[in-house]
């Protein structure tokens, strides 16, 4: 038999369409970082690739300042500064110490990286901010579940008004793909409903607890590794879930509900005795976000489930996240990766940027 042959198409810039991204970083965080490190590791396949040049004018963040300069700031300075947690004030810039909106209406940027905190009840500062930009006629890419949660088709309307994109891939599923499956490798398919473990740390608190640790204990050691907050609310009550739920429902199966109209239970209930009757039975409990269109309405829910463990979900072990899409074309299709990270989440913001440019 003959050796399997692998082609692999070779790029160059003379092929490739030219797309010139001039970003502005609206929150410089550990996200925001993942894409910077990102953009310099990879500036030479962008470029031979994707025909994508880019270059940082303006920073913008609460805690480590923020500079403008058209002509470009040195992101690797940037980077180096920031993690040190050093004022980025102290780079070289034209201006200085301009607030986030005013950084967005008056640098040069034709791109505004959106990466501040996630606040679903009024979706702010994210929400004047993404407006704002595509209102000014600039790109958004963002990981802010809130913006998208609560205003995803007036945002989606206004980018198609002002001729911009509005990318969101890292509201779900940080890096692993979801969204993007239906530009590209699912292209076709028809997306029928959809099913997920869409929280890291509820999926870590189960796990613990199936290895004979109560709630109370599991919960502890999330916190002590970093993967819950100390109000650990958002996530135990499955807010964060919802939030995402409503993102997908909206984006995959053309609803139009918020965070708030999806049937929400957490997993603080849950008891050791709860999962090992589960076990009994051959299942696990897995908190699963659900969407799904029925006669024209949307049924969306965040629920602790009881899974048959030859569900694929119901392997799903740890902080990773998976979700399961039921298309018209090849039935359940089940992607599992990291839902969180600085790696991942700056790859889900990279995709977005190369999605742009392929658009163009």
């Amino acid at each position: 038999m003959d050796a399997l042959r692998v082609y692999i198409p070779k790029y160059t810039t003379k092929e490739a369409i030219k797309v010139h991204f001039d970003l502005v970083f609206v929150g410089f965080g550990t996200v925001g970082r993942g894409l910077a490190d990102l953009l310099i590791e990879k500036r030479s396949l962008l470029e031979k690739a994707y025909g994508i040049k880019w270059r940082v004018v303006a920073i913008s963040d609460l805690k480590l300042g923020s500079i403008i300069d058209d002509n470009g700031i040195n992101l690797a300075e940037a980077l180096r500064l920031a993690d040190s947690g050093r004022n980025l004030e102290s780079l070289p810039a034209k201006r200085k110490g301009l607030s986030a909106l005013e950084v967005i209406k008056e640098s040069s940027a034709n791109t505004i990286i959106e990466v501040t905190w996630t606040n679903i009840v009024d979706g702010e500062p994210g929400y004047t901010h993404v407006k704002t930009a595509l209102s000014l006629g600039k790109n958004v890419v963002t990981t802010n579940k809130g913006p998208i949660a609560l205003y995803y088709r007036e945002l989606m309307d206004l980018a198609k008004e002002k001729g911009v994109h509005l990318r969101f891939k890292g509201t779900v599923l940080s890096g692993t793909p979801a969204f993007n499956l239906f530009d590209g490798p699912l292209s076709g398919c028809s997306v029928q409903s959809i099913r997920g473990i869409l929280n890291g740390t509820t999926n870590f608190i189960l796990t613990e607890m199936e290895k004979g640790a109560d709630y109370a204990s599991a919960l502890k050691e999330a916190q002590r590794l970093g993967y819950a907050e100390a109000d650990p609310t958002m996530d135990v009550e499955g807010m964060d879930a919802a939030a995402k739920v409503a993102i997908l429902a909206n984006a995959l199966l053309g609803a139009d509900i918020k965070p708030g109209d999806v049937k929400r239970r957490g997993i603080s209930s849950i008891t050791p005795q709860d999962i090992q009757n589960a076990a009994r039975r051959g299942e696990r409990i897995k908190l699963i976000g659900r969407a799904e269109m029925n006669g024209g309405k949307i049924l969306a829910e965040v629920l602790p489930t009881s899974l048959p463990t030859s569900d694929p979900l119901a392997n799903i072990m740890g902080v990773t996240n998976a979700i399961t899409f039921k298309t018209d074309c090849l039935g359940d299709v089940t992607v599992v990766g990291p839902g969180a990270g600085r790696r991942a989440t700056g790859y889900a913001l990279l995709t977005d940027l190369i999605s742009i440019a392929r658009s163009k």
